[in-house]
């Protein structure tokens, strides 16, 4: 696909968003497997004039983002580095998979999701072993570390935000599709999944 100044441009997949944003994969080399939070947008695009003010958003476009194909929008992705192939995957309906990924020595690779539910699944078959509903959504990275008690723990950050995450908020409108820099259109069901929230939750066994 390519865009122009001044030509709208239909059914651009992935959207500018990318099938993966900035959030980070974690690869482990018992598997061999790197582990990816992915999405599934797509868009319409229009190149266009702009008028920079300071400390206001410009995209110089205008977009209307929007679920892809296949009947869901997120995906969190065990890929085989080695043979260059899909091993199995998790797909979200409604919303991309926008957080971080933390693989572990346990077996367990550890995600979130944007309706706010904190998952570990066994990495080598995909199988959710365990999950918790934060209060609100999760674009953040978990972490493990050690305690000063000797004890392992499993830590994530629940407040949904970013590019994506922008629809939840309650100053942004779900009646403009091109609102939020264009991703109102893909992440409409949001408000009704989530809510804004900043809270830190640690786990242990």
């Amino acid at each position: 696909m390519e865009t122009h100044f001044g030509k709208y441009t239909k059914g651009i997949c992935p959207s500018s968003t990318g099938a993966k944003e900035f959030v980070p994969s974690s690869f482990s080399p018992k598997t061999g497997y790197l582990y990816i939070p992915a999405h599934n947008t797509c868009m319409d695009y229009e190149g266009t004039a702009v008028n920079y003010i300071a400390g206001t958003p410009y995209l110089g476009a205008s977009v209307r983002m929007y679920p892809g194909p296949g009947g869901y929008q997120g995906e969190f992705i065990a890929w085989d580095v080695a043979n260059a192939k899909k091993v199995w995957s998790i797909k979200e309906k409604d919303l991309p998979v926008y957080s971080g990924v933390l693989t572990t020595g346990g077996d367990l690779a550890f995600y979130g999701t944007m309706d706010g539910w904190f998952r570990a699944v066994d990495d080598r078959s995909g199988k959710v072993l365990w999950q918790f509903k934060t209060g609100s959504g999760i674009v953040g990275n978990p972490m493990t570390f050690t305690g000063p008690d000797g004890k392992q723990y499993v830590a994530i950050y629940s407040g949904v935000g970013g590019w994506m995450g922008a629809t939840a908020l309650p100053s942004v409108s779900t009646d403009d599709p091109y609102g939020a820099l264009g991703t109102v259109g893909a992440m409409k069901k949001i408000k009704s999944m989530t809510a804004p929230g900043d809270l830190l939750y640690v786990f242990s066994n």
